[in-house]
């Protein structure tokens, strides 16, 4: 079985709305959405995919695995 050799967000920053707005990359990247949701589409960030909301915005989630503990609103934050 290969390895997984793509990065993973390990943390998160929210604005005051509590929506994430930053993210930390396994390699120390500091990654805003919109370049989070490029990257996620091109697939180089592990363990997220992109969703259409109902207001027609593309959003990253965490794949469904079943283990709240590594969806994205359970990652610490970072300053």
């Amino acid at each position: 079985m290969a390895v997984d050799s793509r990065e993973t967000f390990i943390a998160v920053q929210r604005n005051g709305d509590g929506n994430l707005t930053r993210f930390k990359t396994s390699s120390g990247r500091i990654l805003n959405y919109e370049d989070a949701l490029r990257e996620v589409n091109a697939g180089a960030i592990a363990g997220v995919n992109i969703f259409k909301g109902k207001d027609g915005e593309m959003y990253i989630r965490g794949d469904a695995d079943g283990d709240p503990s590594n969806n994205l609103d359970a990652l610490p934050t970072f300053e």
